[in-house]
C-alpha cells in the first residue's frame, strides 16, 4: 500500500505527481527544487541558499515520514551549471554527518521553474 507524503502546509506540487510516496519502509522523494513551501517563492539568491531549501524540503518530507537523513539510502542532483558542484557539495554534506548516501550529480539543460538546482531522494526505514 502506498501513502502521500507532503509538507505539511506546503502548495500543491506543480504537476500531476506527489512530493513524497512511502510504500511499506522505502519512501521515494519527488525531486525538490528550492521552493519555500510557506511562501511558494522559488528562492535564488544564491547556490547556497537554493540548496539548503531543497534540502530542508527533502528533511521535511523525510521527517513527516517518521524518518531522518540517516535513512536516505540514495540521490540524484541535477544541477544546471556544473560548475556549482563546489558549493552545492558543501551545503548538501553537512546534512549528512555519518554514512551518507550514494549519490549521482548530473549537468541539465533546463529544469523546472528555470531553477539552478533539484535534488531527489529514497530513504529506508
Amino acid at each position: 500500500m502506498k501513502k502521500v507524503i507532503q509538507i505539511p502546509g506546503a502548495p500543491d506540487p506543480i504537476g500531476p505527481y506527489s512530493q513524497a510516496i512511502l510504500v511499506n519502509e522505502t519512501l521515494y522523494v519527488s525531486g525538490q527544487i528550492p521552493l519555500d513551501p510557506k511562501s511558494g517563492d522559488i528562492v535564488q539568491s544564491s547556490i547556497e541558499d537554493a540548496t539548503h531549501q531543497v534540502m530542508k524540503n527533502i528533511m521535511a518530507l523525510v521527517l513527516e515520514a517518521e524518518m531522518t537523513s540517516d535513512n536516505i539510502v540514495k540521490c540524484s542532483i541535477f544541477l544546471k551549471d556544473l560548475n556549482n558542484f563546489e558549493q552545492v557539495n558543501k551545503i548538501y554534506g553537512t546534512y549528512f554527518r555519518s554514512l551518507p548516501p550514494t549519490r549521482e550529480t548530473v549537468e541539465v539543460a533546463k529544469l523546472p521553474k528555470n531553477v539552478e538546482i533539484e535534488i531527489s531522494c529514497i530513504a529506508v526505514k
